[in-house]
């Protein structure tokens, strides 16, 4: 997922981002507020990271979300097909 897409859905990710790491307090949250920057920055303050370092965990955290959002996506898709089916049985009858 790329940080375009993190800002947008920022308010679904706060949670997850908390769980993650739990030294940053709601403020910070608000002050990230999805921005990959934002985020880097809090984590080498809270946590005494170095840049790159930070950088790399945020880029995790993101590509973390695409591979869960893809899952979503494909468990989306199969209860679609099934409610399909089922559809078309109840047709059959």
């Amino acid at each position: 997922m790329n940080w375009d897409q993190v800002e947008g859905k920022w308010k679904q990710y706060k949670g997850q981002v908390k769980e993650k790491w739990g030294k940053l307090t709601d403020d910070d949250l608000d002050v990230i507020d999805g921005k990959r920057q934002q985020l880097v920055g809090k984590l080498q303050q809270h946590y005494g990271l170095a840049k790159d370092a930070a950088e790399k965990q945020a880029d995790e955290f993101a590509a973390g979300l695409r591979a869960e959002d893809r899952e979503a996506a494909r468990q989306e898709g199969r209860e679609e097909a099934r409610d399909q089916e089922r559809a078309r049985r109840a047709g059959q009858r």
